[in-house]
């Protein structure tokens, strides 16, 4: 029986968990489990090995039991509740003149504690906010700023590529990305092409990139020159699945040559290079003479 579980609660919020109990569970039951100073609901969505080892030793929350019908029904009436709940405190986000974006509220599954979600382009002062959400809630509330990113992870969607957004599906860290990744693959620098469902650059453009950037070490820089019988040639394009390269002349004249090609040119220059300057080397010694002691 799986000692260590990994629970997914609302908005893709995960969390490992003790089954100390040793309850029978499999992947996509729903469980109960401490929560801070109250109980919240989560699906199992990992469990095993694996998971026992990104645990680690930490202390970990328990958990404490099977949903039962009556917990299934509260569940439904705290979703109605937390619709409610968002409508109500947008409104008051209004009254109050903040500068904020409502993006989710979540019961803990007690209804012990409110968290709202926002997002904002700088720090607010959301105390007053608050004071009167508790006031009307009796319970205590928590606001919390989010980037954009997570916003994304917590709506989801669909992505250009036709799939979940990887945030929703799997992502569980958002690793920095830059224009740099872009460059590495030979894409357009387009904002609207490589931006996401959260306008930030897409997280897929860090998946590749290892892949890119050994395959591109086969080629020589673009724009470098090379010399060939034809005449002075500039390295326009390359087709790292193709295995190519697009040569340009001078006139403007297009050439194709593989990989394999390539590289022969580039060694054939490199011994004509290497060659002419042995040869000067011998002219130049030939003219100061033998050397005299």
């Amino acid at each position: 029986m799986a000692k260590t579980l990994e629970i997914e609660f609302k908005g893709g919020r995960k969390a490992f968990v003790s089954n100390d109990m040793e309850f029978p569970c499999v992947v996509g039951d729903l469980v109960i489990v401490q929560a801070e100073k109250g109980e919240d609901l989560g699906r199992i969505v990992n469990m095993g090995y694996l998971v026992d080892q990104r645990a680690g030793d930490q202390n970990l929350p328990k958990l404490l039991r099977k949903p039962s019908g009556d917990d299934l029904k509260q569940s439904v009436e705290n979703a109605e509740l937390e619709e409610q709940a968002v409508n109500d405190c947008a409104l008051r986000i209004e009254e109050h003149g903040l500068d904020m974006k409502l993006v989710d509220g979540e019961y803990q599954f007690d209804r012990k504690k409110i968290t709202f979600y926002f997002t904002s382009e700088k720090r607010v002062d959301f105390r007053a906010l608050v004071r009167d959400l508790a006031a009307k809630y009796r319970t205590r509330i928590e606001l919390r700023q989010i980037g954009v990113r997570d916003e994304a992870k917590r709506i989801g969607g669909v992505g250009v590529c036709g799939r979940r957004l990887c945030c929703t599906a799997f992502l569980r860290e958002f690793a920095p990305v830059t224009t740099q990744f872009a460059k590495d693959q030979n894409l357009a620098l387009n904002p609207t092409k490589l931006s996401g469902a959260c306008g930030r650059l897409m997280c897929c453009l860090l998946y590749e990139r290892d892949f890119y950037q050994e395959a591109i070490k086969e080629f020589p820089q673009i724009g470098t020159i090379i010399q060939t019988e034809k005449g002075a040639v500039r390295l326009s394009k390359v087709d790292i699945f193709k295995e190519n390269a697009v040569l340009q002349y001078e006139n403007g004249d297009e050439e194709i040559l593989s990989l394999e090609a390539l590289q022969e040119l580039l060694q054939s220059t490199k011994k004509k290079k290497n060659k002419r300057r042995g040869g000067m080397k011998n002219k130049k010694k030939r003219k100061e003479g033998p050397s005299v002691e």
